[in-house]
C-alpha cells in the first residue's frame, strides 16, 4: 500500500521515515516534503501544498493511496480530513470542528471550562485597555497567547505592564501573528513542570504513546523566547505511573467525553501540554497532531508498526493494539537557523549531511530543501539530531556528538535538551 504525509516539517520526516518502516507500505509520499524526505530510502516528495485540500485529494486518488496522515494544524483546522472522509479517502486526524481544540485557544479554555478540566485562569481580550486591565487583576507575571494559530509561536510571557502594553498592542493589529491575533487569552502564570502528554484516540477511547517533554525556550537553561521547540525527550521520569493515571483520568478522557458531547468526537493525534504545578495538573494547551519535536523521540522509540496502528484506530480496533517501545530513552536536538524564531535567512548550504550516523542516532530535516545536489536551509528549525541511550545523559552525549559534526552558518542549538531529567532539582516556570 501507498500512504501519504501531509507536512514538510520534522515531525513529518519522522512521520515519513517510520511509515516506510512498515511491512505493508510500498512506497511513503510527502506533500510537500523536505531534503530529507526526498533522501529518505521508501519515500518521494510531491509538490503539493498543506492548504491546496483539491490537489491533495487529487493526488491521494492519482497515486491510490490509503492511508493519509496529517502532520501540521492549519491544513486539519481548514476541513481536510472532513474533505477526505467525503471522497472515500481515509486520512488520520480530527475534523474542523474538533481541530478548535488547537485553532482557536478560547474556545479550548471554554470547553475545558465547561467539561471540568483543570488549567489556567484566564480571560479572552479584544483591547489592549481590557487586556491591561485583566493583566493587572491577575498580577504579573501573565502569559499573552494569540487566540489563532501561530505556528507554534503565538505565546509571549510578560513581566510588567510596559511589556504588556506592547505586546497586545503588536498582537491585536495583526503585527505579530495576522489574523491569529483579532483576539487575545490572557493566562495565569503558571510554575511547575510541563510535560506533553500525547494520545492515539479513535472518537471515544485513548490509547496513549510513549511520555515525552520538551523545551519551548530558545537559549540554554529555558531563558529567551519562546519557539516551537528546541528539543525534546522520551520518556519523561517526571510522568510516574501514578501520573499517567491522574493525566488520563481528568485531562484525556473528560476531552474525548466532552467532544463527544458536543458533537464532534476526536479522531487522531491528542496532545495535552501539562504543567504540572503544586496544586495539580494543568492543562497549557490542547493540539490536535502530533507534537514536534516531540515526534522525532517518540518515533525513535516505537517498535510497533506506525501504520498499522493507525488503520487499527480508524478501523475501530483501538482495544485491540498494544504498543512496544524500545526501553531506551531518546533525545532530540533541533538545530536552528541565525536569528529565530525572529528573522532569519533561508538558502545556507549545511555540511556534514553525508556522515553516515549509527542506528542509535537519525538526523530528521525540517526546514531544508535541496539545491541541485546540495542540502541547504529552508526554514527556522532546520535539523532535528535523535538519538538513542541508556539514560537521558548518555542519549543527550550521542545526539551531542552527531549535532557537532554538522553546520551551516549562523545556525545554533541547545546543548542542555533533557537537564530537568539529568538534574530533576530545577523547577522551571510556564513554558
Amino acid at each position: 500500500m501507498k500512504v501519504l504525509i501531509i507536512g514538510s516539517g520534522g515531525r513529518e520526516h519522522a512521520l515519513a521515515w517510520k511509515a516506510a518502516c512498515s511491512d505493508k507500505v510500498s512506497e511513503v509520499l510527502v506533500a510537500p516534503g523536505n531534503a530529507g524526505t526526498a533522501l529518505e530510502p521508501g519515500v518521494r516528495n510531491a509538490t503539493v501544498d498543506v492548504d491546496d485540500l483539491d490537489s491533495l485529494i487529487s493526488l491521494a486518488r492519482a497515486e491510490q493511496i490509503e492511508l493519509t496522515i496529517v502532520g501540521p494544524e492549519a491544513p486539519l483546522a481548514a476541513g481536510l480530513v472532513d474533505r477526505f472522509s467525503r471522497a472515500g479517502l481515509k486520512c488520520f486526524g480530527p475534523s474542523a470542528q474538533a481541530s478548535r481544540l488547537e485553532s482557536s485557544k478560547a474556545f479550548a479554555k471554554d470547553f475545558m471550562g465547561r467539561h471540568g478540566i483543570p488549567t489556567a485562569g484566564h480571560a479572552v481580550v479584544d483591547s489592549v485597555e481590557e487586556g491591561l486591565r485583566q493583566a493587572r487583576a491577575m498580577g504579573y507575571p501573565v502569559v499573552l497567547k494569540a487566540d489563532g494559530l501561530a505556528a507554534g509561536k503565538g505565546v509571549v510571557i510578560v513581566d510588567d505592564e510596559a511589556a504588556a502594553k506592547q505586546t497586545l498592542a503588536d498582537m491585536l493589529s495583526g503585527a505579530a501573528f495576522g489574523a491569529a491575533g483579532s483576539r487575545v487569552v490572557i493566562e495565569e502564570f503558571l510554575v511547575g513542570e510541563e510535560v506533553s502528554f500525547i494520545v492515539l484516540a479513535d472518537g471515544g477511547k485513548a490509547l496513549p504513546l510513549a511520555s515525552s517533554q520538551d523545551h519551548k525556550r530558545r537559549d540554554e537553561g529555558d531563558l529567551g523566547p519562546n519557539t516551537g521547540g528546541m528539543g525534546a525527550y522520551s520518556p519523561a521520569p517526571v510522568v510516574t505511573a501514578e501520573l499517567y493515571r491522574q493525566l488520563l483520568a481528568e485531562v484525556i478522557e473528560p476531552a474525548l467525553a466532552g467532544m463527544r458531547a458536543d458533537g464532534c468526537p476526536f479522531t487522531g493525534f491528542l496532545y495535552a501540554g501539562v504543567m504540572l504545578t503544586p496544586g495539580g495538573p494543568r492543562v497549557l494547551e490542547f493540539n490536535v497532531r502530533f507534537g514536534d519535536p516531540e515526534t522525532q523521540p517518540i518515533l525513535m522509540r516505537l517498535q510497533s508498526d506506525l501504520v498499522e496502528t493507525l488503520l487499527a484506530v480508524l478501523d475501530g480496533r483501538i482495544d485491540q493494539i498494544t504498543l512496544e517501545w524500545d526501553e531506551r530513552t531518546a533525545l532530540g536536538i533541533v538545530m536552528a537557523a541565525g536569528g529565530y524564531p525572529e528573522d532569519y535567512v533561508k538558502g545556507k548550504p549545511i555540511s556534514g549531511l553525508d556522515i553516515a550516523p549509527p542506528e542509535t542516532v537519525k538526523v530528521f530535516h525540517a526546514g531544508t530543501r535541496m539545491d541541485g545536489e546540495q542540502v541547504v536551509t529552508n526554514g527556522g528549525r532546520v535539523l532535528c539530531v535523535t538519538a538513542l541511550g541508556d539514560s537521558v545523559a548518555q542519549a543527550q552525549a550521542h545526539a551531542l556528538e552527531w549535532t557537532a559534526r554538522i553546520g551551516f552558518e549562523d545556525g545554533f542549538y541547545r546543548a542542555d535538551i533533557g537537564h530537568r531529567a539529568i538534574s530533576p532539582a530545577r523547577t522551571d516556570g510556564h513554558d
